[in-house]
């Protein structure tokens, strides 16, 4: 595939798309003097970090400045942006699945496409790029430019769907946890890590999903008949992995009440203890202050059962207190 080769030029992959679902692979220098068929599409997916890439875009690739800019900005959010004849510019987010990686920590890809020619950047490698070089190297891959952008958006669709129903089953998994132990509160920083992955997710995929929705509306002239249908279909899975999104913080902010009013209520019933106990002892504290002073005159105090009988006083005053906050309903 010449991958090693091409990489050294900052060329990642280079496939000729037959029309058929294959493709062949070239070299970065079969680029300058290459002649499509009628049926075949150029596929180039380049590395945006490398020097090479800049100054082939700029020079060689026949996109105007204005293009080169919009491909090689550092910072973009998904858009979708029409050229003049029949050309896009198309930018996606994927989530990041290297080793080592916060999956909501997103990759872009961006895309310039034309009738017979579709040429991608990334920064950091795209599990949707392998899986669609699979697909062309096994005959099933898609046909057109127009093919390609949508099997690019398919796939990158698909690694969403996984981590928004992991983050279902822990959400489920947390829950189950809180019913089956009460008195033991879940996790909170997992709660937090859930929710902020939530809330990453739904930052990217919002506009994204708005792009797939432009894409059903406005599709190019050169796009193949009933593309739009599948655009549609993933305006519409992305719509549903949009609510589930939201459905998962409001499951966790549902979770961190719960633990919070767990907390306030164990708070107060220790507190309730402690001015019951408080309320007991209080009587008793200015019983035995006020019989333990060194003055003259206390009652008692030269009976051998002086000690017996302050005992007692206060056994009578904690049965009165008690059957008072009985009747009270205190306790």
């Amino acid at each position: 595939m010449h991958e090693g080769e091409n990489a050294q030029w900052g060329l990642v992959h280079a496939f000729v798309l037959n029309g058929q679902g294959g493709a062949r692979s070239i070299a970065r220098d079969e680029l300058p003097g290459l002649v499509l068929a009628e049926q075949e599409s150029l596929w180039l997916h380049w590395d945006r970090g490398h020097p090479q890439t800049h100054a082939w875009l700029r020079a060689e690739s026949g996109l105007s400045e204005f293009c080169c800019d919009l491909l090689l900005e550092e910072n973009t959010r998904p858009r979708l942006l029409a050229l003049p004849e029949q050309q896009l510019l198309l930018f996606l987010r994927g989530l990041n699945l290297n080793p080592g990686a916060e999956p909501e920590d997103m990759v872009s890809v961006r895309i310039f496409a034309d009738t017979q020619r579709a040429i991608s950047l990334r920064l950091r490698p795209l599990r949707a790029t392998e899986a669609l070089i699979e697909d062309l190297l096994a005959g099933r891959g898609p046909k057109t430019s127009a093919e390609l952008i949508l099997s690019m958006a398919h796939y990158l669709t698909d690694k969403v769907e996984l981590l928004v129903g992991e983050l279902s089953e822990q959400i489920d998994d947390l829950e189950e946890s809180a019913d089956a132990e009460a008195s033991e509160a879940p996790d909170h920083s997992t709660l937090l890590q859930i929710r902020r992955r939530a809330a990453s997710l739904r930052r990217f995929l919002a506009p994204q999903r708005d792009i797939y929705a432009q894409l059903t509306a406005s599709a190019q002239a050169w796009f193949v008949e009933g593309d739009g249908g599948y655009w549609n279909e993933l305006n519409n899975r992305l719509t549903r992995y949009l609510e589930e999104l939201e459905l998962s913080r409001e499951r966790v902010s549902l979770l961190l009440e719960a633990e919070n009013r767990r907390m306030d209520e164990r708070m107060n019933h220790t507190m309730y203890r402690f001015g019951i106990i408080t309320g007991i002892f209080l009587p008793m504290s200015f019983l035995t202050g006020l019989l333990g002073i060194n003055v003259g005159g206390i009652p008692g105090s030269e009976s051998p059962h002086g000690f017996l009988l302050a005992c007692s006083l206060m056994a009578v005053v904690a049965l009165v207190q008690w059957l008072l906050f009985r009747r009270l309903r205190w306790i």
